[in-house]
């Protein structure tokens, strides 16, 4: 299936919304990276799908409400808002910048820009 880079990306984040890792990580490219900037990257599908699990382990879903959204060539960036929903019913929102560089109808590179501080705060 050949669509464009922003239209995968569109398609990658609404799929967030149902904590379906395997799904997910189809749109991955094998030796994609994925880098939340405060954190380390994780470097490969399946170290990503794990990854992926173990976040959604108290997450009922995250909603990806893209506020804008641009794209040039293989490169899209998007500002959004993440609104994760725990298991408990609480619902966690938290603003973040997401870029991706997409090759061969896959993402091969995904960095998320956002504040540490939310996250630990909502998840104590």
């Amino acid at each position: 299936m050949s669509r464009s880079p922003a239209e995968l990306v569109t398609q990658f984040c609404a799929l967030w919304s149902s904590p379906d890792a395997a799904k997910i990580t189809e749109y991955l490219a094998e030796d994609a990276v994925y880098h939340n900037i405060p954190m380390e990257a994780v470097r490969g599908r399946e170290a990503i799908r794990a990854f992926i699990e173990n976040f959604f382990a108290t997450l009922d879903g995250i909603d990806f409400v893209v506020h804008r959204q641009v794209s040039e060539g293989n490169l899209v960036f998007n500002e959004r808002t993440d609104i994760m929903r725990t298991k408990a019913g609480k619902s966690i929102e938290l603003p973040v910048t997401g870029v991706f560089e997409v090759a061969d109808d896959k993402i091969v590179a995904w960095r998320d820009y956002f504040d540490m501080n939310t996250l630990t705060q909502a998840f104590g």
